[in-house]
């Protein structure tokens, strides 16, 4: 979860000013949480506290109504008694890691039902699902400890997504996508080509897309696959997580859980 949270921080300067680099500075000049962090957050307290899925994601983003929602779900948020609009976007995939990481030793069953729980609220097109599934059952794998070339063949199986091209071979011609089946594909492509935590976050980036919820997507399948560096995770509290005392109070309570 903290993944995601980092890669959302990191890619947020870059969703409107794209780079087609891996170098660039980290933590830039202006990184902030956006709508991918609070919605992660949300789903995280829906699933630790058994909380209803829909008022509680509402109350989050309504605590947060500048975090950059997309219009049809911005409208979902203020609206009473909201139904799921059929959505495919891709803030389906970059809030799901939640339901992968409380039940990594659980069931795959338990952890994609969760994934459902928190998806379809908003996103029951099938492409919607299936984005959230791949990656949370992506984050279970890496749990379970299968290595990065099993995962690809699973995920690729079982959801159909091409899995085959490179960082370098999808970052020329990739251009700005907010669905999952343009998205979810190249973030879980970014994590399992990477050699570490930071690396998989810079791979996202660098395609030049929806910066932060690629970095999101990636970033939560990169923290199970490498985990995170504490001086990466120190920094992401201080410069940024301390002025949202509420957020990392609920990510205290997920990695609590973890140790308990």
């Amino acid at each position: 979860m903290i993944g995601a949270i980092i890669g959302d921080i990191v890619g947020s300067i870059y969703e409107w000013d794209r780079i087609k680099t891996k170098e660039f500075e980290f933590f830039g000049t202006g990184c902030h949480i956006t709508d991918d962090s609070v919605c992660t957050v949300a789903v995280a307290d829906i699933l630790l506290y058994d909380r209803p899925a829909v008022s509680t994601m509402q109350q989050w983003c309504r605590r947060y109504p500048d975090a950059g929602y997309g219009g049809l779900f911005a409208e979902w948020i203020m609206t009473d008694n909201p139904r799921p609009y059929g959505s495919f976007g891709n803030g389906a995939a970059m809030r799901v890691s939640p339901a992968a990481f409380l039940n990594r030793d659980a069931d795959l069953l338990v952890a994609l039902a969760a994934a459902d729980r928190v998806t379809m609220i908003t996103h029951d097109h099938d492409e919607g699902i299936k984005g959230a599934r791949a990656t949370a059952h992506a984050i279970w794998l890496a749990y379970g400890g299968e290595n990065v070339d099993q995962i690809r063949g699973i995920i690729s199986w079982v959801y159909g997504y091409d899995l085959s091209r490179s960082v370098d071979d999808i970052r020329p011609g990739y251009e700005f996508d907010v669905t999952c089946q343009g998205t979810v594909p190249e973030a879980i492509t970014c994590a399992l080509e990477s050699e570490s935590f930071e690396d998989a976050v810079r791979n996202a980036v660098s395609l030049g897309g929806d910066s932060d919820t690629l970095a999101a997507i990636a970033g939560s399948i990169a923290e199970a696959v490498h985990g995170i560096p504490r001086e990466i995770q120190e920094f992401a509290k201080d410069a940024y997580l301390v002025h949202h005392p509420d957020i990392h109070s609920v990510i205290m309570e997920m990695y609590g859980v973890r140790q308990g």
